[in-house]
């Protein structure tokens, strides 16, 4: 098994160990902006902990409330990674060809695999939940019992859902033809939609500052004390560290064990399933696949009506990349993710009690609803990060035919910007739109989230483009990959940057125009001449948003050599 590891260890050594010209830099900054990242994780985690423990009688109550959800929340994404980890892991790596036809144990390759699985899946989870972990530490004073569980429990806590989603995705290729692998990964997409929504109802996060909600003082208290449901392994956790938090032991050890043999007996499962269903599965994962989908009547009735916007080398362009989204099941079925996202993302501003709020209903509505253009500005992007960017790296390793073809590369860029941009703008405007319904704010407020949004889907959109040209990746073995290297990491930050910066611009000036219009403030010349600077100010900096990228990423596309 250890042998089998080998070539991942010394690819990583190698990567550290053998820099290219810039990588050191790259390194260190992504280095630097993840420290950064840590330090801020914890800091806010730090002060809601010690601001719950103000509360008094109830603080210690929230804040191990929060400690479940918090656990439950990582149980849940640990499961649907790992589910997606090993369809690539276990089925669609290029070495198992190798592996298969040399005389290995299937046991030996099944907990290399396993092994695999568990770090690509659970590294992120672990490094952003520490410092959440470690404030709690520090918020209750824990000793290094506490510290000590929470090793302990840490090593079982990434098992269990590793074991869960090997075997989920083994079962699934057994009873899924390969071909089928999109009908596999719509399942996928559906499976975490639900669990994503019973997840959101389970935790009712609502009801934590609503004890109203409650009849009795009693009720509320136990519905704090109660766990989100004892037989979840992120219950089993919180009950490991919630007494340690408090410098006793309880029923630590009890529910610590449980932790472990719950661990030890999905390994042992799940390599006794291997020996059984895994092969099967992994040869019909060699076979073809039909299109059946993508050359259905439906389809073309479809393509043709995405590309009417279009004109002429444009249009080819634009209906070569729609079509190849949607053969690649990996891509599409996460609209199904988008889908669940955007639910819950609107859901969540019906629950807001908005009319309990010491400050006047109409100002606390409008104010959410201009911090709303940040958020979804955030969602865009994010969006944006694995549809957009990755648009040029699409190409792959025939970019030498589109370079040394007739078709100049700034028709190639804006036509992805065209097609990337439309869907975009869609996805954010039905955001803003239903979130100020949901709000009811004014008819000013709700147009100027229209427009603000608007302007920066642009933004994003060409700055996506743009850094994806300037950072291509044209050799990947997943899509997903494209954007986690330093260019992905890049945009994001720029992205954040450039919506923080139209935010501010913003925010003056429609504060005061918000004020004229609610209790009749006058504005003046000044002010007004301020807000037109404020806004032409902003139309500017879209603009640049716009050009620059692309620009600069025509010229590094020119100027890259195949």
């Amino acid at each position: 098994m250890f042998i089998l590891l080998l070539p991942r260890y010394h690819a990583i050594k190698n990567r550290l160990t053998r820099l290219a010209p810039g990588d050191g830099m790259k390194t260190s900054v992504l280095a630097l902006l993840g420290v950064a990242f840590w330090a801020f994780l914890f800091i806010v985690a730090y002060r809601v902990l010690t601001y719950f423990r103000t509360v008094e009688g109830l603080g210690d109550l929230l804040a191990l409330r929060l400690l479940s959800m918090v656990l439950l929340t990582f149980f849940s994404i640990l499961v649907f990674s790992n589910i997606v980890t090993s369809l690539s892991t276990f089925y669609l790596s290029g070495e198992l060809d190798i592996l298969h036809s040399s005389p290995i144990r299937i046991e030996s390759i099944y907990r290399a695999k396993f092994i695999e699985t568990l770090i690509d899946s659970s590294w992120m989870t672990l490094i952003y939940g520490l410092p959440v972990f470690i404030a709690y530490g520090a918020v209750f004073k824990a000793g290094a019992a506490y510290y000590a569980g929470l090793l302990l429990t840490i090593v079982p806590f990434l098992i269990v859902p590793a074991a869960i989603g090997i075997m989920a995705t083994m079962l699934l290729v057994s009873a899924f033809p390969a071909r089928r692998a999109r009908d596999i990964l719509v399942l996928l997409g559906l499976l975490f939609f639900v669990v994503l929504y019973i997840l959101f109802r389970m935790l009712r996060p609502e009801k934590l500052v609503d004890p109203d909600a409650f009849p009795t003082l009693v009720q509320y208290l136990t519905a704090m004390r109660g766990p989100v449901s004892p037989l979840f392994p992120s219950s089993w956790a919180s009950d490991v560290l919630s007494p340690l938090l408090k410098g006793g032991a309880g029923e630590a050890v009890f529910f610590l064990l449980m932790l472990w043999s719950t661990a030890l007996a999905g390994i042992i499962i799940g390599e006794w399933a291997c020996g059984r269903i895994y092969y099967a599965g992994w040869s019909r994962s060699q076979e073809g696949k039909k299109a059946r989908l993508s050359r259905s009547r439906a389809a073309d009735l479809f393509f043709h009506i995405a590309v009417l916007p279009f004109r002429g080398r444009m249009r080819a362009i634009v209906q070569k990349d729609i079509k190849l989204f949607f053969r690649d099941a990996s891509q599409w079925s996460q609209l199904f993710l988008l889908l669940a996202l955007t639910i819950v993302y609107i859901y969540s501003f019906k629950l807001l009690p908005l009319e309990r709020s010491p400050l006047p209903t109409i100002f606390i509505q409008n104010l959410i609803s201009f911090l709303n253009l940040g958020m979804v500005g955030f969602v865009t992007s994010a969006v944006a990060v694995r549809f957009v960017f990755p648009a040029v790296s699409l190409e792959g390793e025939s970019f030498w035919i589109v370079r040394s073809s007739p078709l100049p590369l700034k028709d190639l860029l804006w036509a992805k910007f065209w097609s990337s941009v439309l869907p975009l703008l869609v996805l954010a405007e039905v955001l803003i739109v239903l979130s100020n319904v949901l709000l009811k704010v004014s008819t000013l407020m709700m147009a100027i989230g229209v427009t603000t949004v608007a302007l920066m889907t642009l933004g994003i959109a060409a700055l996506g483009i743009g850094m994806g040209a300037i950072f291509p990746r044209f050799r990947y073995e997943n899509v997903a990959q494209i954007p986690t290297g330093f260019g992905g990491i890049a945009y994001m930050i720029v992205t954040m940057l450039y919506i923080a910066a139209v935010i501010t611009l913003e925010a003056w000036p429609v504060y005061r125009i918000f004020l004229s219009h609610s209790i009749g403030a006058g504005m003046g010349p000044a002010r007004w001449a301020w807000a037109a600077l404020s806004f032409l100010l902003v139309i500017v900096l879209n603009a640049l948003a716009v050009i620059l990228p692309m620009k600069i990423g025509l010229n590094r596309l020119m100027a890259r050599e195949i």
